[in-house]
C-alpha cells in the first residue's frame, strides 16, 4: 500500500513541477515567454542580436551524444524588408547544413526541416515574427531519433509551441 501511496505522491511532485515556469525578458522587455523549469539556460548574449539558449534534458542514454535545444534570437530591423533578409539570411545558412531536407508544414514564417550534426539526423523547427521592429526567431532542435520516446518528443514539441503562442 506505500508503494502506491509513494507513486501518488511522486507523480503529484512531477505534475507540480511541470506547472512551473521562468519567465524570460529580451529587447528590453517587448519580447517576453516562458520556459518550464527543467529546461536549462545554457548560453544567453546581450546587444543585437540578443539570444538565449535553453537545453532541454533528454532523459535517454541518446541524451549522452546528443543536444535538444531551444533559441530565441532578437534581432533589430529597420522594416518589413529588414526582416525578410533576416528570414532569407537564416533559411540560407540552415539550407547550407549538412543533409538539409525540408520538411512539411512549411508556411509563411515556419519552417520545419532535418539536417545532421555530427553524424546524427536532427529534427529543426524554425518560426519567424516581426515584432516592434525585431525580428524574432524561434528554432527548436531536437534528435530526430531519441531513446527518450514519443512521449518525450511530444512534450519538446508541446514546450516550443507554448514559447511560439507567446511570441506571436
Amino acid at each position: 500500500m506505500s508503494f502506491f501511496r509513494n507513486m501518488i505522491v511522486a507523480s503529484a511532485l512531477v505534475l507540480a513541477g511541470a506547472a512551473h515556469a521562468t519567465d524570460i525578458s529580451m529587447a528590453g522587455g517587448s519580447v517576453t515567454f516562458s520556459t518550464p523549469d527543467q529546461w536549462v539556460g545554457i548560453m544567453e548574449t546581450q546587444g543585437d542580436p540578443e539570444v538565449r539558449v535553453f537545453q532541454v534534458p533528454d532523459p535517454s542514454p541518446t541524451a549522452s551524444s546528443s543536444l535538444a535545444r531551444v533559441t530565441v534570437t532578437v534581432k533589430q530591423v529597420a522594416d518589413a524588408s529588414g526582416y525578410q533578409q533576416y528570414v532569407n539570411g537564416a533559411m540560407g545558412k540552415a539550407k547550407g547544413l549538412t543533409g538539409y531536407q525540408a520538411g512539411a508544414g512549411q508556411g509563411p514564417g515556419n519552417f520545419t526541416y532535418t539536417a545532421q550534426e555530427n553524424g546524427a539526423d536532427y529534427t529543426y523547427s524554425e518560426r519567424y515574427w516581426l515584432k516592434d521592429n525585431h525580428a524574432i526567431q524561434l528554432r527548436c532542435v531536437r534528435p530526430s531519433q531519441s531513446q527518450a520516446g514519443a512521449a518525450w518528443k511530444a512534450s519538446f514539441d508541446k514546450g516550443c509551441d507554448a514559447i511560439a503562442a507567446r511570441l506571436k
